[in-house]
């Protein structure tokens, strides 16, 4: 048996801005809401339904946003990939900036098939290309 990646915890200064920033761009919802601390996951699903599901196979890990004081300093060491499901790239990139992203150097070249973004807090994302029909093909 081996463990399941079951939540990714993201410090910040703002839970509940980012947490709303996370939920428009991934279509997600809060599950999970208290003082200094938000989850948010595809859905919300009851725990033992939930504890049946991880102990079966993989599924989707909720984000745990949690209020630190310090401030973010450097690249992030890790960080998401997102892929536009049902839109162009570009068409996605710009949805999610109106969201409050900002655009993010990070170092690239410029020949990237992806574009670097940043959340309200700064922290780095990429979206990747689309995988809309019409958009990608193995």
């Amino acid at each position: 048996m081996a463990s399941r990646l079951t939540e990714i915890s993201l410090d910040c200064h703002d839970p509940d801005l980012l947490a709303d920033f996370w939920c428009g761009v991934l279509g997600w919802e809060v599950v999970h809401r208290e003082p200094g601390l938000v989850e948010i996951s595809p859905a919300r699903v009851e725990d033992q339904a939930l504890l049946d599901a991880v102990r079966s196979g993989p599924v989707p890990p909720t984000i745990f946003l949690a209020k630190v004081d310090e401030p973010k300093v450097v690249k992030n060491r890790a960080h998401f990939d997102v892929s536009p499901v049902d839109v162009p790239q570009e068409e996605e990139v710009e949805r999610i900036l109106a969201l409050g992203a900002t655009r993010a150097d990070v170092g690239q070249t410029g020949e990237e098939s992806w574009t670097v973004l940043a959340d309200p807090e700064g922290n780095e994302f990429c979206v990747l290309r689309s995988l809309a029909p019409g958009h990608f093909s193995l």
